[in-house]
């Protein structure tokens, strides 16, 4: 086993008898390995490699590091270790992403949850969760994450979620299948609002819409560039061509002391908010995610002439 290439977990070529590939072996050789090529969390990738091929909670990979690997797993887990070394992000090779503690599962069809998302959930919970019956809107839904865990954490909650992509809103679907709240969600496809009823009132519109500028997408990293879907990223020149136009858009299916949640990029902070500023949309605010960086806009409505 040397250079770059993947292990064979198998026996040496001059080794005198063959060498047994033990959980803790194989963590240790894929962590290197993927170091190598450039992830920034290989201990966490191979983990979540390992725990696939062996259909096991990660954490049980920490009492089983004696034990041998069998073929088949080690098979799987080759071709595995040299797709990931080649930036294909781990949440497409596993199938899933945990997002709010929930399993939720991601194709190339759907942009792969991230924690700074989160904080567009936590903050939505903070404006909602005393109301009797809050309504929710998710615009650009994706597999579904922000919808599904507002529902799971708030069980009194109306939730309406929109995608453009058919694709997308069947692994939505699916998503709130196995989670448990398909009976009380409602799936639109659509652009934006424009597939909403007339009349349609919601206490929060929360929008984790695309907002990398055309200029910046040939430099991002090649898990994101090469695999995930562009329809879900490239938000046109400055990353703000959906943000701007939902703006204006969202104001009359808003609630009186309704709310608009934006995740966006931390520079666009003072773009976004100038746009909220022109909508004559209150009270606007920001909220930082775990990083410390600005992450999530909030406005309420503006004042019914």
């Amino acid at each position: 086993m040397t250079g770059n290439a993947a292990p064979d977990h198998g026996a040496s070529p001059n080794s005198p008898a063959p060498e047994t590939w033990t959980v803790g072996k194989i963590l240790d050789w894929t962590t290197q390995h993927l170091k190598k090529h450039g992830s920034d969390t290989p201990r966490l990738d191979a983990e979540l490699l390992l725990a696939h091929c062996r259909a096991c909670p990660r954490i049980q990979l920490y009492v089983q590091f004696s034990e041998p690997v069998t073929e088949a797993q080690r098979t799987q887990m080759r071709d595995l270790v040299k797709r990931r070394a080649a930036h294909e992000p781990v949440a497409y090779l596993i199938g899933y992403r945990e997002f709010f503690s929930l399993k939720f599962e991601v194709t190339r069809d759907v942009l792969i949850p991230r924690p700074d998302t989160e904080t567009l959930v936590v903050e939505a919970l903070k404006l909602l969760r005393e109301l009797p019956a809050p309504r929710l809107l998710d615009i650009g839904t994706g597999s579904g994450c922000i919808a599904i865990t507002f529902a799971k954490q708030v069980p009194k909650a109306e939730v309406v979620a929109i995608d453009l992509s058919p694709a997308a809103l069947a692994i939505a679907r699916k998503n709130a299948k196995s989670n448990g709240v398909d009976a009380r969600l409602t799936f639109l496809e659509g652009n934006l609002v424009d597939s909403l009823p007339a009349g349609a009132l919601f206490d929060v519109i929360a929008a984790n819409l695309p907002y990398i500028a055309d200029e910046e997408m040939d430099g991002l990293d090649p898990d994101v560039r090469l695999h995930e879907p562009h329809l879900a990223l490239r938000g046109g020149p400055k990353g703000l061509s959906l943000i701007a136009r939902l703006i204006p858009l969202a104001i009359p299916f808003l609630a009186p002391e309704g709310w608009l949640l934006l995740e966006i990029d931390p520079h666009q902070g003072p773009a976004v908010t100038g746009l909220l500023q022109e909508q004559a949309y209150r009270h606007i605010r920001s909220a930082k995610d775990t990083a410390g960086d600005l992450r999530v806009l909030l406005a309420q409505r503006p004042l019914t002439p």
